[in-house]
């Protein structure tokens, strides 16, 4: 197992990193949080490894106990909410289009929908041998007030129609004093959508994608294994309601992971110094296809093989609230 960064809290409630290598978790000093380890590793001109390699204490970190504590926080964040960036992509797994092509058939009496066009250029130029390729469906979550980390309640909004979960392994990205996206690695993430909006008409899918979503404990560094086998699943009152695998990774998807990234990193407003991006990078597998329909009070379980840890949240329904616009 290679090296994985893990954001969490000691038992005093200060936030600590650690590295989790060969099944064991070490307590790394002189660093709070995974944005200043990323910002020392770049200034210094060293990979995570070479830095993680010289801050690696002698102290041992519980993360079962961490987890059963809820003292677990999400891989990264910024000290700024407003300069952290999640966003992600659609259509990009081999098998993602038949969901999506259902909710559309219908209105599109028979002819080949758009989700299916772009699915279909994706599968022909999604993996370009050199320079980029088709470029993806793209959608903005939200900044750091959107994310929420492992154990905590995803808060769908009132007049949402749906709250359900979708598997996803997201990039985590810091961007450099000379505006060059720096990939940490990657994390388990619950991209959370309002599918029942999207199905309504797929125009409406950047409505049904301002939601919260939940990012993992931990950063996988290095390069995302090309076959990622994982395994989603709803508990409702303590027991399965649904599971099914899910499956990630370029042998999976029918875009490249650095064709997703030129696509989204093509523009310079999201080259900013010292910005946070977190980059969703779809799924294939989701409950709403199978005629599922999540509760309050029902937990989302993402799992996948090179992650120690499982992401758990409950989905909750936000208090309403009044916007009242009002000229100055």
């Amino acid at each position: 197992m290679g090296l994985h960064l893990i954001q969490l809290k000691d038992h005093r409630g200060e936030r600590i990193v650690a590295a989790f290598l060969d099944d064991v978790a070490w307590r790394l000093g002189k660093i709070a949080t995974v944005f200043e380890l990323a910002a020392l590793a770049i200034e210094r001109d060293v990979s995570l490894s070479e830095l993680v390699t010289e801050l690696r204490t002698d102290d041992q970190v519980d993360l079962a106990a961490a987890e059963k504590e809820g003292r677990l926080l999400p891989a990264i964040d910024h000290p700024d909410p407003a300069r952290f960036h999640l966003t992600g992509t659609g259509l990009t797994h081999l098998g993602s289009a038949e969901g999506r092509d259902k909710m559309h058939k219908q209105a599109a009496a028979g002819a080949t929908t758009d989700s299916m066009r772009m699915f279909l250029m994706g599968i022909e130029g999604g993996k370009p041998e050199q320079g980029p390729g088709s470029q993806p469906e793209w959608f903005f979550k939200g900044d750091g007030t959107s994310l929420v980390g492992p154990g905590e309640n995803l808060r769908s909004p009132e007049f949402a129609l749906d709250g359900g979960e979708e598997p996803e392994i997201a990039g985590i990205y810091v961007i450099d004093a000379e505006g060059r996206p720096r990939r940490l690695g990657f994390a388990l993430a619950n991209e959370f959508s309002d599918h029942i909006t999207e199905r309504h008409n797929y125009l409406w899918l950047a409505h049904s994608k301002l939601r919260p979503a939940a990012l993992g404990a931990e950063i996988l560094t290095g390069e995302l294994p090309a076959d990622v086998r994982g395994t989603s699943r709803i508990r409702r009152n303590g027991e399965v309601l649904w599971e099914a695998p899910f499956l990630s990774g370029e042998a999976n998807m029918s875009h490249s992971i650095a064709n997703l990234e030129h696509h989204h990193f093509k523009y310079g407003l999201f080259r900013r110094p010292g910005d946070v991006h977190v980059h969703f990078f779809g799924t294939a597998t989701l409950s709403f296809a199978q005629s599922i329909t999540a509760e309050p009070g029902d937990i989302f379980e993402i799992e996948a093989e090179p992650f120690a840890l499982k992401l758990r949240n409950r989905l909750t329904i936000a208090e309403p609230s009044e916007v009242q616009v009002t000229p100055l």
